[in-house]
């Protein structure tokens, strides 16, 4: 026997006598343990990551800000957004860290107060936002871009995100009429790289320059999805996976003759699904699912209205096959009044992503938003860049009647901060008649708060009708994350002891 393995055994065997001797005879002193919940406190920083607003020369984009007053909070901290060739790892404003950061587009003055920005043209870059302390906990950023002409032309607007590792987009399009990219933004000091996945009517589309796409460190880019394969269809779903690093994503929709909008991610594929807020008015909303398993889905179709809940007639049902986007054209499914849908498996549970393509108005003065399947409001959620006119909040509780707390904060341009309290009716969807600081100057936020009952789910419309076209945007409200649990813990040094 050698020295090494001489001195292994040694070396086990005091190993096995301190274990054992902490574990049979512990000190009398040793702390009891109890199970204790997790506490819910603030996060200490946010990334938030907007898409370059648009090509076209004739567009004006405004960015808002905001971020809900949160009990527990340091008392420092500091946001800005800045455009992403801007950021580096030791703050000073390149990649490289030679050059000076440009001043920022918006930077926060305070919590409950929204802040404002604004670029024009083509050239605007995209934006990495990041706030800390104070500032971080639930911050939501918002980004509207107004063209007045041409392709997409319409109110395009997008909730700036995290980045992440996966996405998924039912909903896209390469057909004629349409300019569809995606955009992906690098928020991190390494590259990114990114597969982009085509799924149309018949299965995937072949597509092998959407593999291995680099994103540059502090980079976005954008990729039209036509470069990506020769085929032309209505209806696509597109999934963002990310080999390496993370990025942001959105899917920007662009028609010639109807308008566009932002399409964001479909929540976590799953077995059930709902989609908020369609406007009252929509005259045309088309349905696109997607099933991200090996098995078919089976969905029961259902409206959540102001009376209830109620079946479309001729859209009972609808069968998604495994790795085909499926769509249906529900019309004016809403009939004038305020609705949300939702999705539920008819037997087997089977994970699926959707949107709907929502359109208004009529030939000749169209314009298209988009609505994706999202997360509940949950604890709180929060939308930016609100006005006294234009703005609606929709919310719906499918499963169970729910109570509300929503507040409109204080004004960019000053104002007070007013809240009402609302009863949602299990199955129900309410246009709520959201509160308006007083004495408004500039934009506002609002905020959701779930109180009891739920889960509830929600969504924005704003609306800016331009030389007879319905200009609209639709943003949905998920959980702002404002809180992450941490464990409780207790020092045990019996383990030390020898």
């Amino acid at each position: 026997m050698n020295r090494t393995t001489l001195s292994l055994l040694a070396g086990t065997a005091a190993l096995a006598a301190v274990t054992g001797f902490a574990a049979l005879d512990p000190p009398a002193t040793a702390p009891a343990h109890t199970a204790e919940a997790a506490a819910q406190l603030p996060v200490e920083r946010t990334t938030l990551l907007c898409p370059a607003p648009s090509l076209s020369d004739i567009a004006d984009t405004s960015y808002t800000s905001f971020t809900p007053v949160t009990q527990g909070t340091t008392s420092d901290g500091k946001a800005e957004l800045q455009a992403a060739a801007e950021q580096s790892a030791d703050g000073t404003g390149s990649a490289g860290g030679k050059k000076k950061a440009a001043k920022p587009v918006l930077t926060p003055k305070t919590p409950g107060t929204p802040a404002t920005g604004d670029t024009s043209g083509a050239d605007g870059p995209a934006y990495v936002g990041t706030a800390e302390g104070k500032y971080a906990p639930g911050w939501t950023l918002q980004e509207t871009t107004e063209v007045a002409a041409g392709t997409g032309r319409g109110l395009q607007g997008v909730s700036c995100t995290a980045a992440d590792t996966d996405f998924w987009f039912p909903g896209a399009s390469t057909a004629a009429s349409r300019t569809d990219y995606v955009h992906l933004t690098n928020p991190d000091d390494s590259a990114a790289v990114v597969d982009i996945e085509l799924y149309g009517k018949d299965g995937q589309l072949k597509s092998p320059v959407g593999e291995g796409i680099t994103v540059q460190p502090h980079a976005s880019e954008p990729v039209l999805l036509s470069t990506l394969t020769d085929e032309r269809q209505t209806d696509l779903t597109v999934h963002v996976s990310v080999r390496s690093g993370r990025v942001g994503a959105s899917v920007q929709a662009l028609d010639d003759k109807s308008g566009g909008d932002w399409l964001a991610a479909s929540a976590d594929p799953a077995g059930s699904l709902v989609l908020p807020g369609i406007p009252k008015d929509a005259t045309d909303v088309r349905l696109i699912a997607f099933t991200t398993g090996d098995s078919d889905a089976d969905l029961k179709v259902r409206l959540a209205s102001p009376d209830g809940t109620i079946t479309p007639a001729g859209n009972e049902t609808l069968h998604v096959k495994s790795g085909m986007t499926t769509a249906t054209d529900l019309g004016d499914v809403t009939r004038g009044e305020a609705g949300s849908l939702i999705l539920t498996p008819t037997d087997q549970s089977v994970p699926v992503v959707a949107a709907l393509r929502v359109t208004r108005g009529k030939a000749g003065n169209q314009e298209t938003a988009y609505i994706p399947a999202t997360a509940p409001v949950g604890t709180r959620a929060t939308s930016a860049d609100n006005s006294g006119k234009g703005t609606t909040l929709s919310l719906t509780a499918p499963t169970g009647t729910a109570q509300v707390k929503v507040t409109a904060s204080a004004g960019s341009g000053g104002g007070t901060a007013v809240s009402k309290t609302f009863t949602i009716k299990s199955g129900t969807t309410q246009n709520v008649d959201a509160p308006v600081p007083s004495g408004l100057k500039g934009t506002y936020a609002l905020t959701v708060e779930t109180v009891s009952g739920g889960p509830v789910y929600g969504a924005r419309t704003l609306a800016a009708t331009e030389e007879g076209v319905p200009g609209f945007t639709i943003q949905t409200l998920p959980d702002d994350r404002g809180t992450v649990a941490v464990p409780e813990t207790d020092q045990d040094v019996s383990v030390l002891q020898k």
